[in-house]
């Protein structure tokens, strides 16, 4: 073939060529397909072989299968699990050799989790297409909910939000339990301590609640229970309790002794008490005046005791006599000119048979009979010499010349005096009248009954 020819030929297709691309549309991606559809396809046209990054084409040539990519084929596009197709969904292979449009396969993604108070979440692959966000809270809550939440395909999450509760109790340790004794001379004891601490993974300032007696205070005998709550802001509860158990320290029962009482503190036998010993009237105290209880439970020194009172009648002088008798006994002194004198054979009668009532008042009787140099004196059988008789008369200005009976009380002073003879009755209703005490009147109630015996 001539080289005209040729030239010639070479210039004619590709005028024709350019003439397509210009008619349809120069360098547009997208062609309309109705337009393309009225292209002549007796004439091949190529495009590129197209791809879909993780997806899938299913291409259908009018031409047959081993024509995918010429004018006329139309390819259908889906995306793989998980993402979504961006673009258009189906595509034909133009006559300007390019496609109708494009697409992409994005991956499929999830809404921004929100977070929740007081936790926090994590996720396997971000907010996209089977993501897992696990859920976890701060310490002191638990998850109440779902504990995970899945980014499905259709782009929205699996399940509902959970929250972070606030489940778990407050912890407090109480003091420890323990035993005191009680104070001396008392029936409780003085006891302090220091309150309770809570503490709560979730609040930090907690309130703790003292249910029972405050720290400081006197407990009485016995057990004692203390109670401590608490709740955190959520009314979770806490507790805890301990016992304060006082004792008291007691010695064994001390009797009084015979002819005696006992005046005692406290609680008699409790650790601290002490006791005195107090005697009737003529007796004496021999031994130790009190006796306390120690915290051994036993009485400090030996016991007392009331012995009859011991009266010594040969002294030199009145004063001598009378100091043995100064706040112990009463005197009742009965002077009288002869021992056959009616009226003192008559009172002396009634005082032998007055005897045990005399002494139920704290009363001694002394006799002073006759006149000198065969004046006598005596207490009971015990005589006394001359000149403490003489003393005794000057003292209470007591004559020898008439009977007369003179009542002298604890301090030595003349109380009253008599010039006739008297029943025990009115003597004594005269002494329980205006001589005795309070305390000796009680005394005398108690043993009333003991001179019938």
């Amino acid at each position: 073939m001539p080289g005209s020819l040729v030239l010639f030929l070479l210039f004619f297709y590709l005028t024709a060529v350019r003439g397509t691309t210009e008619e349809g549309g120069g360098n547009d991606d997208v062609v309309d397909a109705d337009d393309a559809l009225r292209r002549d396809y007796t004439q091949l046209h190529w495009c590129h072989t197209p791809r879909l990054v993780n997806g899938e084409l299913s291409c259908h040539s009018p031409r047959g299968r081993a024509y995918r990519t010429t004018q006329g084929t139309r390819c259908n596009m889906s995306c793989d699990r998980g993402y979504r197709l961006i673009g258009r969904s189906s595509i034909q292979c133009l006559a300007n050799r390019r496609w109708s449009g494009t697409a992409v396969c994005r991956k499929m993604r999830c809404s921004v989790l929100p977070l929740i108070p007081h936790g926090r979440y994590t996720c396997t692959q971000g907010f996209v297409a089977d993501s897992r966000c696990d859920f976890t809270c701060t310490p002191g809550r638990r998850i109440e909910g779902e504990h995970s939440r899945t980014c499905r395909h259709g782009g929205t999450w699996s399940g509902v939000q959970p929250i972070c509760s606030d489940t778990e109790p407050p912890k407090m340790r109480c003091p420890r339990s323990r035993i005191k004794v009680a104070e001396p001379a008392k029936l409780t004891a003085r006891v302090t301590w220091d309150a309770p601490v809570a503490t709560d993974t979730a609040d930090k300032i907690l309130d703790v609640i003292l249910v029972g007696q405050e720290p400081g205070t006197d407990f009485k005998e016995g057990a004692n229970i203390i109670r401590y709550k608490v709740y955190d802001q959520a009314r979770n509860r806490a507790a805890c309790k301990f016992i304060i158990r006082v004792e008291v320290r007691r010695c064994p029962a001390l009797h009084p002794p015979m002819h005696g009482s006992l005046a005692c503190s406290s609680d008699v036998t409790n650790y601290g008490a002490a006791c005195v010993y107090l005697c009737d009237g003529g007796y004496e105290r021999r031994g130790v005046s009190s006796r306390v209880c120690q915290l051994d439970g036993s009485w400090s020194d030996g016991p007392a005791e009331c012995a009859p009172m011991a009266i010594e009648s040969d002294v030199k002088t009145a004063s001598a006599l009378l100091r043995q008798f100064f706040q112990k006994r009463r005197l009742l002194i009965l002077s009288a000119p002869d021992i056959t004198d009616p009226e003192y054979q008559l009172q002396n009668v009634m005082l032998q048979k007055a005897d045990c009532g005399l002494q139920l008042r704290h009363v001694t009787l002394i006799e002073l009979l006759g006149s000198s140099p065969g004046e006598t004196g005596r207490i009971k059988e015990n005589n006394l010499t001359s000149a403490v008789i003489d003393e005794l008369r000057l003292t209470f200005r007591i004559s020898r010349q008439y009977f007369s009976m003179v009542l002298v009380d604890k301090l030595g002073l003349d109380r009253e005096r008599f010039i006739n003879p008297l029943a025990s009755e009115e003597l004594f209703s005269y002494i329980d009248s205006f001589v005795l005490d309070e305390d000796e009147r009680e005394k005398l109630e108690l043993h009333r009954d003991l001179c019938d015996s």
